[in-house]
Order: structure tokens, then C-alpha cells, then sequence
């Protein structure tokens, strides 16, 4: 569909064409403004009235008694109208001239009140489009930092439609390996983010870090338009939904989504009929593809905390356990769960994470997992490894069994029997997984639980009363605790540009292990992340303030 900003020359009619159609009520033409509305709304809007017998002309032309929009001002519709019919829409246009009187700036109140007596409603003011106080200070002289990280970068903020729009640019170009202009895309977000202030004009922007002329395209069509035809065009293309759903596979990246996509694959369902050969992640991905692509609440973390310290506790007392990742920034919901694990005595925390791992999988809460050990050497190491290699701990990526039940059963107390995972028949599975016979079965408690390989998800036999929740589990040691916080805090923009903050204008090397300063050739040691912003002579910023 053709953007409406680009319909200029149809957009004013001439001729009166309300005669064409029959209506209840002559006397009132309505024209539906697009802009802010969207072309779907604005279809489904018309057939609504003209169903009612309302007469709702598709174009605007000398005939229209009213025009309605949806969150818009006067201002802004005036201004719109005037760019699009020359200014001949107002009284003493030539319109105006034909037919006397002016035409009524109507908001969508004043639309839905008349459809639902099934007549034009009288106008009172509350239906009139209200006029917006201009601010009394422009962006444009407002001072914003170049990096992200010299910024406070809220959860909440007053550009939400703007930043959603880039977000799904920046994604788009993340799913295609554009590395580059994802990141472009991410900087012009993180800097609306940030703003003290909605943004209502293009101009406002004049002057500010961050924003390329394609960003400032997108923004400036989404403010006259109310969406981005590029954003509309991406949201709907075969490629980006296949590409979301199939990296939404836990254990699956772009580039084998996209080698997938190329053989004609695009829903997880078309991968299971496929007879691909996947790896043990992409197959648990798979199984539990549904529950995996549900939102997390910050209570199941909070409970998934609660088992992840005990279980640290049991094997190592003394151990400190700390929610990361979104969460820690003040996020309500995640798309898993991240958990920084330490011990203030130095080396008792090496080795732990197989033990940890033991200790859930003998307690049934583990659906899948894969451990790496620490393989950070400072000595070795140097200061300039590439950022693909900065973070080497003792790590274990996992799919948690997060008991539903809230009268608390077996799995959420950690009661069960000390016999460990042995099911009936001499059956055992380390992982609590073992196929058989196409079928899957989930070891709990001294039970063996049928699972159907199913379309993306699995289905129990019985009542469910348990969810799989991705569950990341980091061991750091002591000394590099702060770093470890820091890195794993996020968000992913704002980390990088803390590290692009240290090489450019510090001649420093940031990683999640150390922080070294380049011109005295030394590491600067940190046991807060307090003291690493001092040592980058950056301004702290909280983790709720680190959403770029």
C-alpha cells in the first residue's frame, strides 16, 4: 500500500462526489484522517459508517462537512491539511467559497458517540480537536551526550511509537547480519529513549548526536503519518516472520534461520517435518518452543532464584547469588532469566558450576543444559582480545522446569526422594530427557512422565503443572565480580557503548573480567561498579537508568 503522504495529488478532489453514494444523512460528509490511524483502522472505521448510513468519502474534496482523526491536535490536522490540499480546505478556499461555512475538526469521540446512536451526535466541545500547548523548550537546545552511556536511559519514556519503530528496523537488520545498521538503528532509539520530552516535530531534532538520515526518515514519516511504510513493509514480510520464529528456537541463530528460510523452511512446524538433524539445544528449543517464546514475570525469576540458591548453597554455603540481565534494570517481564554466582573467598568458586548442575538435575529442575568452564586467563590473556571472546566464565545455559502448582508441590520445595533420578525399569537420564519410541520422557520425582513431540511445543498426558523458563547461570570469580555485574546488567547497546566510551576516549580495554588502561600498561582493579565509572570518568548511572 502506498503511504499516504504520498498520495498528494488524489488526496484533493475537486468535484463533489458526495452525491454517489446514498446516505441517512446528507448534510454531513465525514472525511476519516489516516494520519495516526493507520490504514487498516481507517477501512474498517469507514465500512462501520457507511454501514449506519453515513456517508464517508474516501478522498477529501469540497463536499466534507467533518473531519475526524484519532490522536491528533488542531495543529496538526490543520497542518496536515495544508500541506495536502494547498491550504483550499479552510473558509475562504475555493471549497469554502462553493459551500459555505467551515468545516468541523472532529476527534474520534465525537465518531464512536454517532455510531453508536446511529446518527450524527451534536458537537460539544469535548469532540472538538483540542489545541496542544507548545513546549516551552525545544529539543534542540536540550545538551545530549554522544554515548549511551553518559545518558540516563529510563524503562519508561515519552517516544515509545518512535523507538518501536526503529527497534523493528534494527532487528530486521540484526536478523539479516547487518551488524552495522542494526546498531545505527539502536543508537537513534537509545537517544529518543533518553529525551526529556515527546517529540512532535522533526525539527526538534535538529542538532542531536545518534541520528542518521535514515533514522531521521523513518521519524519523520511516523510523525506525519502515524506509521513508517518501511516499518509496515518489514512487520509483514515472509522473511521477518520466518526469520523471529525461527530464532525464537532456543539454539538457533541467524544464520542457520536463514539458511532454513532458503530451503523453504519458515515455522518451527515446517523444521519438524523437515527431518533435519538438530543438536540437543535446538531439539529441547524445539520441544518447548511455546513455553520458551512466553514472557517471564519478575515473580517466576524470583522464584527460580529462590531454587538456583539453594541449590549454590547446598554445594558451596557462603556463595552469593544475584539476579541480572532486564530484570536488574527494573524489567517486569524477560525472555529468560540471568544469574550472577560468586563466593567472597577467591577459588572456592572454581569448579562449582558442575556441582550446581548435579544438584538441580538430582532435584528434576532441569529440562536441558550445557556447561562451559572458565577460560579467562589475566596473564594470558592481554589487553585487546575481540569483543566475540571478552566474557569467558564458568557458565551453564539451561532450560528450567518451573513448577505452576501454587500449593506448592515436590519440585518447588525441593522435597523428594534421595534416590536420585531413577525411573521405573532401571531407566536413567542425566539430563532428565530420554527418547523413546518418539516420545520424550521428562524424569520428575520417581516418576516417568509421557511427553508428545508435538508442533513446536510439548502436551502432556495429564494436567501440566509446570512451565520450561531459559535459565542462565554465571560463575565469577571475587575480583572480577563488579566487571561480571556490570557486563551482564546490560542492556546489550549500553554495554557496548561503555566499551566504545573506554577505547576512543580513555585508551582503555573494558571486558565482563577487567578493566585495563592502555597508556599506564596496568589493570585498574574495581570492587563496585561505582569504581569502574570513576575509572572511565563517567557520571554512575543505575541499572534502572541503563535501558538503551
Amino acid at each position: 500500500m502506498v503511504p499516504i503522504k504520498r498520495r498528494k495529488v488524489n488526496c484533493f478532489v475537486t468535484s463533489d462526489s458526495s452525491g454517489d453514494r446514498t446516505s441517512k444523512f446528507p448534510g454531513v460528509v465525514i472525511f476519516l484522517l489516516e494520519r495516526k490511524m493507520g490504514a487498516s483502522r481507517r477501512a474498517f472505521l469507514t465500512r462501520l459508517g457507511r454501514g449506519k448510513g453515513f456517508n464517508i468519502e474516501d478522498s477529501f474534496s469540497c463536499s466534507i462537512t467533518h473531519i475526524v482523526s484519532e490522536n491528533n491536535s488542531g495543529e496538526e490536522v490543520r497542518t496536515w491539511l495544508d500541506s495536502h490540499t494547498g491550504g483550499q480546505w479552510r473558509e475562504g478556499g475555493e471549497c469554502r467559497t462553493a459551500r459555505p461555512g467551515s468545516v468541523h475538526l472532529l476527534d474520534m469521540v465525537w465518531y464512536t458517540a454517532s455510531m453508536q446512536a446511529g446518527s450524527p451526535v451534536i458537537i460539544l466541545d469535548r469532540h472538538r480537536l483540542q489545541e496542544r500547548e507548545k513546549p516551552g523548550l525545544e529539543l534542540a537546545v536540550v545538551s545530549v551526550p554522544s554515548y549511551a552511556c553518559q545518558r540516563h536511559t529510563p524503562l519508561l519514556h515519552h517516544n515509545t511509537t518512535l523507538t518501536d519503530a526503529l527497534s523493528i528496523l534494527a532487528e530486521n537488520a540484526e536478523l539479516s547480519e547487518n551488524e552495522g545498521r542494526g546498531v545505527a538503528f539502536r543508537r537513534a532509539a537509545a537517544l529518543l529513549k533518553s529525551l526529556p520530552q515527546e517529540v512532535r516535530g522533526a525539527e526538534q531534532l535538529r542538532g542531536l548526536p545518534c541520528l542518521g538520515e535514515h533514522s531521521l526518515r523513518v521519524i519523520k514519516e511516523v510523525l506525519e503519518d502515524g506509521v513508517s511504510h518501511e516499518v509496515e513493509t518489514t512487520t509483514h514480510s515472509e522473511q521477518f516472520k520466518a526469520m523471529k520464529a525461527l530464532t525464537g528456537i532456543f539454539g538457533v541463530g541467524a544464520k542457520t534461520a536463514d539458511r532454513w528460510f532458503r530451503e523453504g523452511i519458515h515455522t518451527p512446524s515446517d523444521l519438524q517435518r523437515s527431518g533435519h538433524t538438530l543438536n540437543r539445544a535446538q531439539q529441547a528449543g524445539l520441544q518447548y518452543y511455546d513455553e520458551l517464546n512466553l514472557p517471564v514475570t519478575k515473580a517466576e525469576a524470583v522464584a527460580i532464584g529462590q531454587i538456583v540458591e539453594r541449590a549454590v548453597h547446598a554445594v558451596l554455603p557462603g556463595a552469593e547469588i544475584t539476579l541480572i540481565g532486564g530484570f536488574r534494570r527494573g524489567k517486569q517481564t524477560g525472555h529468560d532469566v540471568d544469574f550472577l554466582i560468586t563466593h567472597p573467598d577467591e577459588g572456592r568458586e572454581e569448579g562449582l558450576m558442575p556441582k550446581v548442575v548435579s544438584w538441580l538435575e538430582a532435584q528434576g529442575f532441569l529440562l536441558y543444559q550445557k556447561t562451559t568452564g572458565n577460560s579467562y586467563l589475566e596473564s594470558k590473556e592481554g589487553p585487546a582480545r575481540p569483543a566475540s571472546n571478552m566474557d569467558r566464565f564458568e557458565r551453564c545455559f539451561s532450560i528450567f522446569r518451573l513448577s505452576t502448582d501454587n500449593e506448592g508441590t515436590e519440585i518447588q520445595t525441593g522435597l523428594r526422594s534421595r534416590r536420585g533420578l531413577r525411573s521405573r525399569r532401571g531407566l536413567r537420564s542425566r539430563r532428565g530427557l530420554r527418547s523413546r519410541r518418539g516420545m520424550t520422557l521428562v524424569v520428575v520425582g520417581d516418576h516417568a512422565q509421557k511427553v508428545s513431540w508435538v508442533l513446536g511445543h510439548s502436551q502432556c498426558s495429564g494436567p501440566r503443572s509446570w512451565r520450561a523458563v531459559r535459565v542462565d547461570l554465571v560463575v565469577s570469580p571475587y575480583s572480577q565480580f563488579a566487571f561480571a555485574l556490570l557486563g551482564w546488567t546490560g542492556s546489550k547497546l549500553f554495554e557496548r557503548e561503555l566499551r566504545r566510551w573506554a577505547v576512543h576516549e580513555k585508551a582503555m580495554t573494558l571486558s565482563s573480567h577487567a578493566l585495563y588502561d592502555r597508556k599506564r600498561t596496568q589493570y585498574l582493579r574495581a570492587s563496585s561498579e561505582e569504581e569502574i565509572f570513576t575509572h572511565l570518568g563517567l557520571e554512575y548511572i543505575p541499572p534502572c537508568d541503563r535501558n538503551a
